[in-house]
C-alpha cells in the first residue's frame, strides 16, 4: 500500500479542507455543558472549521515563548504560547539525527521546555532546579541532543503553571528504519483543557475548598432519591461509611468543566477540529493528552480503533472501541473507514463535565452527530482499596485480617493479603491471589488460577493448585499437591519435595518474576500517619485489568471493548530481561479535604532523593492511597509496565495508577544524573514529586 505522508502545507489543507479562517464563534464552559443536549445538524458547523497544528521539521528550531490574547469562551484571556501558536508547533524529527532547539523566553517570568518521554542527557531534560536553572526573561537557552527513538511525544513548560496556559506542543519522530505500522494518512490530535481563570487562582481555590469546581456533589435531592431506592437504613449506612472517611463518592476530578473548556488541537467543541480521510484508507491517529488536569475517554462511534503504540512505543495491535488516556500519555491508533461518511472523534472528560470533539470526514461538508456523554461515574469502596460489600468477591483483593468462616463464597479473581484464612473449605477460589500468612485448613479447595503471597500455607495437601502463583512465606507441608503452572515468589518453601522445578515459572527468585509484577506485602510507613494522609489502601487491587471508574460496565452495557493496561504488549522483545534486584514500594498519598498531595506521606519539599545505582534493574510498585487517579511520570528512563508477559514488556513514560489500587513496572537505571518523578496532574505536582538520582 502506498504510504502517503503529506507535507505541512498539504496536511493543513487536508485537515481543514480550505483556507483557515479565524474562529468565528466560541462558547464558554457553561455553554459547552448545555451543548451536550443539543444535536448538531449536518453542515451546521461547516463554516466554522477548526484550525490544525502547524508543523516544523528539520534539525534546527527557533522557538519563542510569548504572551498572546486568545478567546475560547467569548471572553478574551491571556495565554502563554510558543511561536504565537496555540498549541505550539508540531515538531517533526527523524530518529538518529541530532536536533538543536533555541528557545527564547519573552515572558516576565522564568520558563523552560521539557521534552516529554525523550531519552536524552539530564542537562537537556528541561526541568528547572534539576536539569538546569531555567530560562530567564529575555534569555535564550539552546537544547541539543541526539534523537534515539521514534513515535509520538510532546513537549511542555516545566515552570510554574505555564502548561495550563498553553506552553505545549506535539513531537512526531519518524523511525530510522521502515515503520512497522502501515498507514496511508495520519493526524495528530492534541487534547487539552483551558480556563479563563489564572492557574494560580485555580490552585488557590482548590486549597481553600477542594471541591470548589465539583458541581456534582450529593444534594438533598440525591438523598431522597437514595432513600426511595434503598430505604432509609441502607442509605444511612452507606452514607455513614463515606462520612466517617470524610470522603465523597463524587470526587472524580479536582478541576472540571465548571471552569474548563476542553480543546482538540486548540479548538473548542463549538468549533470542532476537522480531519479528512479517503474511503478505504488506513489512517493513523496520534492522540496526545496535553491537558493540565483532565483525564479523557476517547471513542469514535461507528469505527473500531486498533492501538499500535503507547507513549511513542510500538505495541502489539489490539482492537478496541474506547480507551482512557491519562494526562501526558499518548496513544496511536489505526482506523479504517470503509465508506464515505463523517465520524465523531468524541472525547469526554472522566467526570463527564464536558467534552471536545473532532469531525473525521470524507467530505468537508459532512458533519458527524455528536453522541451523548456517558453517565457520570460514582466511586465505590473498591476505589478506596476496599471491596467486601455484598460478599461478592469477584476480582477482589484482600489484605490483612482474619478470613475464617467464609465458606461457600465466590472468590473468583480474588487477591488476599496477610493473616489467617483458615476454615475456607469448599470455596471456589478460581483466579484468586493470596498474600501472606497462614492458609491452613484449606484442604479440598479448588485453587485454580490462584496467586498467593507470603506466609504459611501448611496443611494444603490434596489441593488442586493448577495455575496458582505464590508469593513469599512458608509453604511447608505441601507435598503431593498438583502445582501445575504455579508461579512462586520469595520466602520459605520447605517440604515441596517431588515438585517439578524445571519450568521457568517455577524459578523462585527473591522477588516476583520480571514481567509479572509485585507480589510483596503492602506496607504503610509511619510517615503515612498524620493529617496529611486521609486514606490508606489496605487491600489494593492490581490496576492492570481495570478499565477504570466509569468504564467498567461499558462492555456489558454498550458492547464497547475498553483498553486496559493488561492489553498492552510490546511489539519488540523486552530489551532488558534481567530480573529486578530490588523493589521500591511508593505510596501515593494525600488529604483531599486539605488539598495536600505527597508520596509516602511526605511532600516534595521535605523529601529525600530516590537513589538508583547506575544500570541496576529495579521494580517500582506504586500503591494509590487516594481516591483519585494519578498519572505518574518518570523522566530519563523507561517505565516498563509489567502486564504479564516477560518477553514483551511494554515501555511507557507515564503510568496511570487507579484509585485504591497498585501497579508495578521495571526500570533499567541507565541514565546518569538527576531526574524528576511526579504526578502529572498539574496541581498535584508541587507535593507529589520526587527527585531521582542515578549514580
Amino acid at each position: 500500500m502506498t504510504v502517503f505522508k503529506p507535507s505541512h502545507e498539504e496536511q493543513n489543507k487536508s485537515s481543514s479542507g480550505t483556507v483557515l479562517s479565524r474562529r468565528q464563534f466560541v462558547f464558554g464552559a457553561s455553554a459547552m455543558l448545555a451543548l451536550t443536549t443539543i444535536p448538531f445538524s449536518k453542515n451546521a458547523l461547516a463554516s466554522a472549521i477548526g484550525q490544525s497544528l502547524t508543523q516544523l521539521s528539520g534539525t534546527v528550531f527557533d522557538l519563542s515563548i510569548d504572551y498572546k490574547t486568545v478567546n475560547f469562551t467569548g471572553t478574551p484571556a491571556r495565554a502563554t504560547v510558543i511561536n504565537q501558536l496555540f498549541p505550539g508547533p508540531l515538531l517533526r524529527w527523524k530518529e538518529g539525527e541530532t536536533v538543536t532547539l533555541r528557545v527564547k523566553n519573552n515572558l516576565d517570568h522564568d520558563s523552560s521546555l521539557h521534552w516529554h518521554g525523550m531519552i536524552l542527557p539530564t542537562e537537556m531534560d528541561g526541568v528547572p532546579g534539576l536539569s538546569f536553572a531555567g530560562i530567564k526573561p529575555g534569555e535564550t537557552f539552546e537544547y541539543k541532543f541526539p534523537v534515539k527513538q521514534s513515535g509520538t511525544y510532546w513537549y511542555h513548560s516545566h515552570s510554574g503553571f505555564q502548561e495550563q496556559t498553553g506552553v505545549y506542543g506535539a513531537i512526531v519522530i519518524d523511525p530510522k528504519e521502515a515503520d512497522p505500522v502501515v498507514f496511508d494518512r495520519e493526524h495528530v490530535i492534541m487534547l487539552s483543557d483551558w480556563s479563563d481563570e489564572a492557574p494560580e487562582t485555580i490552585y488557590a481555590n482548590l486549597k481553600k475548598q477542594s471541591d470548589y469546581y465539583n458541581y456534582s456533589e450529593r444534594t438533598m435531592s440525591d438523598l431522597f432519591s437514595d432513600i426511595k431506592k434503598q430505604g432509609l437504613v441502607n442509605t444511612w449506612r452507606a452514607r455513614s461509611m463515606w462520612n466517617q472517611e470524610r470522603m465523597s463518592d463524587r470526587d472524580i476530578s479536582d478541576v472540571t468543566g465548571a471552569t474548563y473548556t476542553y480543546l482538540m488541537n486548540g479548538n473548542p467543541p463549538a468549533q470542532p477540529w476537522q480531519a479528512l480521510f479517503k474511503q478505504g484508507e488506513k489512517v493513523r491517529l496520534r492522540f496526545i493528552n496535553s491537558s493540565a488536569m483532565t483525564i479523557f475517554d476517547v471513542r469514535i462511534p461507528g469505527l473500531k480503533m486498533t492501538v499500535v503504540a503507547s507513549d511513542g512505543q510500538n505495541v502489539q495491535p489490539v482492537t478496541i472501541d474506547e480507551f482512557r488516556i491519562g494526562v501526558a500519555e499518548t496513544y496511536d491508533v489505526i482506523v479504517e473507514p470503509k465508506m464515505e461518511d463523517a465520524y465523531c472523534i468524541f472525547v469526554q472528560s472522566i467526570d463527564r463535565s464536558g467534552y471536545t470533539v473532532g469531525n473525521f470526514t470524507s467530505d468537508e461538508m459532512f458533519t458527524a452527530k455528536i453522541p451523548d456523554m456517558d453517565p457520570m461515574p460514582i466511586l465505590g469502596h473498591g476505589d478506596m482499596g476496599m471491596n467486601m460489600e455484598g460478599m461478592d468477591h469477584s476480582k477482589m483483593a484482600m489484605g490483612s485480617d482474619s478470613m475464617s468462616g467464609m465458606e461457600g463464597m465466590d472468590h473468583s479473581k480474588m487477591a488476599m493479603g496477610s493473616d489467617s484464612m483458615s476454615g475456607m473449605e469448599g470455596m471456589d477460589h478460581s483466579k484468586m491471589a493470596m498474600g501472606s500468612d497462614s492458609m491452613s485448613g484449606m484442604e479440598g479447595m479448588d485453587h485454580s488460577k490462584m496467586a498467593m503471597g507470603s506466609g504459611s500455607m501448611a496443611g494444603m495437601e490434596g489441593m488442586d493448585h493448577s495455575k496458582m502463583a505464590m508469593g513469599s512465606g512458608s509453604m511447608a507441608g505441601m507435598e503431593g499437591m498438583d502445582h501445575s503452572k504455579m508461579a512462586m515468589g520469595s520466602g520459605s518453601m520447605t517440604g515441596m519435595e517431588g515438585m517439578d522445578l524445571s519450568q521457568p515459572s517455577m524459578v523462585m527468585p527473591t522477588l516476583g518474576l520480571a514481567g509479572y509484577g509485585s507480589d510483596n506485602e503492602i506496607k504503610h510507613l509511619d510517615s503515612e500517619n498524620g493529617p496529611q494522609v486521609d486514606m490508606q489502601s489496605g487491600m489494593p487491587q492490581s490496576g492492570l485489568n481495570d478499565p477504570g471508574i466509569g468504564l467498567r460496565d461499558h462492555q456489558a452495557n454498550y458492547n464497547r471493548k475498553v483498553l486496559t493496561y493488561a492489553d498492552l504488549k510490546g511489539l519488540h522483545p523486552t530489551h532488558d530481561k534481567r530480573q529486578p534486584t530490588r523493589e521500591i514500594q511508593l505510596h501515593l498519598t494525600g488529604n483531599m479535604n486539605r488539598y495536600m498531595w505527597s508520596i509516602n506521606g511526605i511532600n516534595f519539599a521535605d523529601s529525600a532523593p530516590l537513589e538508583l545505582a547506575y544500570n541496576e534493574r529495579v521494580r517500582i510498585t506504586l500503591v494509590n492511597d487516594t481516591m483519585m487517579i494519578h498519572p505518574m511520570h518518570l523522566h530519563g528512563v523507561w517505565s516498563e509496565l509489567e502486564t504479564g508477559d516477560p518477553d514483551y514488556i511494554p515501555r511507557k513514560h507515564t503510568v496511570m495508577v487507579q484509585p485504591g489500587s497498585k501497579i508495578s513496572y521495571l526500570v533499567t537505571a541507565d541514565a546518569l544524573g538527576q531526574w524528576a518523578y511526579h504526578c502529572h496532574l498539574l496541581y498535584h505536582m508541587p507535593g507529589m514529586f520526587r527527585k531521582v538520582v542515578i549514580k
